[in-house]
């Protein structure tokens, strides 16, 4: 199993060591534009190995997607991160140049890869991955809600004072501070409903700390996250790898689920070998349903500005 991670920056690097260390790919290709930094990343990387215990091979390229060939898995971590103060659909204009080269290069050397997006903003981004590249819709995956729904468990441990094992919880929507939506109303301390345990006003503001899960971060940190992004990456690399079949929250293309078509918004969905093996439609609320609703307009309004 061979994958490709494109971008060797904190997110990327990351995301490349969590797949080194979980040992079940044979290979990771980190490619970057800069001189010298994927191949630097890659050979610290590689002198881990010993001391991790892993037997993957990691490897740096500069800018040459033929060493990229023959990678059934692709992910996509380039472009320019958020600073304090940024939106994510304010790196639209220069992110958009930089995946829309980064997918044709790919699909180029790799066309039976499966595309992992993680450059924001993202939904956006998947959305134009499929355009250029042209692939199978289950071939294409956004990342965001897997990273979410991490937060959201976070923060309801927090508030519960419970460790994190015995939460469950899943957000939806766009990857955005205004379009996620937390599912509060089904998360679950093992199996029980959290409202019996957190007051409503609690779980409100669980809701909202996770929806400015990463400005929060950017500001303590003056850059976006890297450690969850990655390992949230890792483990859709490793389901779809190692043929998992478990579900995550992910942004596809819709046609039709969910009332909506034409866009890339986050839904959960089962990963295997073939990408995204089902989508999954959960029943949502009357106000569920209009956040999700109101969350696909703000997308589709990022969207729009991919023709300018």
């Amino acid at each position: 199993m061979k994958v490709t991670v494109v971008g060797a920056g904190a997110v990327g690097a990351s995301c490349a060591e969590y797949i080194a260390i979980k040992d079940f790919a044979s290979e990771v290709v980190l490619l970057d534009i800069k001189e010298g930094y994927a191949e630097g990343k890659a050979m610290d990387l590689m002198q881990t190995a010993p001391l991790n215990g892993f037997d993957t091979k990691i490897t740096g390229t500069t800018n040459d997607y033929s060493k990229t060939a023959g990678s059934q898995i692709c992910v996509i971590t380039s472009g320019i991160p958020r600073k304090p103060g940024m939106t994510r659909e304010e790196l639209i204009g220069i992110n958009a140049g930089i995946v829309k080269t980064v997918v044709t290069n790919l699909i180029q050397h790799s066309p039976n890869t499966i595309l992992i997006v993680v450059s924001n903003p993202m939904d956006t981004m998947a959305y134009l991955a499929h355009k250029v590249a042209g692939l199978p819709k289950n071939r294409i995956i956004g990342m965001g809600g897997a990273l979410d729904s991490a937060r959201f468990k976070y923060r309801l441990a927090e508030v519960l004072g419970a460790p994190l094992s015995d939460v469950d919880g899943m957000v939806i929507g766009g990857h955005s501070d205004t379009g996620m939506i937390p599912l509060t109303r089904l998360a679950t301390r093992n199996s029980v409903p959290v409202s019996k345990f957190i007051s409503k006003d609690r779980l409100e503001q669980v809701k909202e700390d996770t929806k400015v899960g990463g400005a929060t971060l950017t500001k303590l940190l003056g850059t976006s996250a890297w450690y969850a992004p990655g390992a949230a990456v890792s483990a859709l690399v490793q389901a779809i790898a190692c043929d998992q079949k478990k579900m995550f929250p992910c942004s596809v293309l819709l046609e039709g689920e969910y009332g909506l078509s034409d866009i890339c918004i986050g839904v959960p969905v089962i990963l295997g070998k073939n990408g995204i093996e089902s989508i999954v439609e959960i029943e949502l609320d009357d106000a569920e349903k209009a956040n999700m609703q109101e969350s696909a307009a703000g997308v589709r309004n990022v969207n729009d500005l991919l023709n300018g």
